[in-house]
């Protein structure tokens, strides 16, 4: 299972936005296992077991730029209870861990599993992904997400004004062409410390 804690960095000296993070992860309409709530302080907790989802939501987080996050990867005291803030099992126990440490990490996100070394490869996988998203300039993620909604390139040169070759180097500059397989590989990552921790002793990478 996958635990997924989310601290706001900063809070003493700004806004509260927990509750809008909330709402944003709500009109996402995530497949979470238990909704993500308050747990604590500027702290929300969801629970997920779709590697993909959890890598996405977690590489989101990462370009915002105003969250650590930490994923506990591993087993979880069943049944669940209804709410997240309920929950216990060793998951939960890691996804704190996670999350005091990505604290104090470049990229802001943590992985810790029952798996130890899965778990690590995850992180190594994640940490490659996360540093390229928050390289990526405006005009990057301009092209980037006009891309990732559907648009041709062709098209993307006629939203922005500009010719077809200035996008296709607006993505290489980008390294759009590396970002799909480097999330399928980190959420395959995540995928492997998943199952290979279940019923695992308890340990952090």
């Amino acid at each position: 299972m996958l635990v997924l804690t989310v601290d706001q960095r900063r809070s003493r000296g700004s806004a509260d936005q927990v509750e809008r993070l909330l709402g944003w992860l709500d009109e996402r309409r995530l497949p979470t296992v238990r909704r993500f709530e308050r747990t604590a302080g500027d702290e929300v907790q969801g629970v997920l077991d779709t590697p993909s989802a959890a890598v996405g939501l977690l590489l989101d987080l990462v370009r915002q730029d105003r969250w650590s996050i930490g994923l506990g990867v591993g087993p979880v005291d069943e049944p669940l209870p209804p709410s997240t803030r309920a929950g216990a099992g060793p998951a939960f126990v890691l996804a704190r861990d996670a999350v005091t440490r990505a604290k104090s990490r470049p990229t802001g996100l943590a992985v810790s599993g029952t798996a130890v070394s899965a778990a690590g490869h995850a992180q190594t996988a994640l940490d490659l992904v996360a540093a390229l998203v928050q390289r990526r300039s405006e005009r990057g993620w301009e092209a980037v997400d006009l891309v990732a909604g559907g648009l041709s390139q062709v098209e993307v040169a006629r939203r922005l004004d500009i010719t077809k070759q200035a996008v296709s180097q607006r993505l290489q500059a980008a390294d759009w062409h590396l970002e799909g397989p480097a999330r399928q590989l980190a959420a395959h990552l995540v995928a492997v410390a998943d199952a290979s921790g279940a019923g695992g002793r308890l340990g952090a990478r």
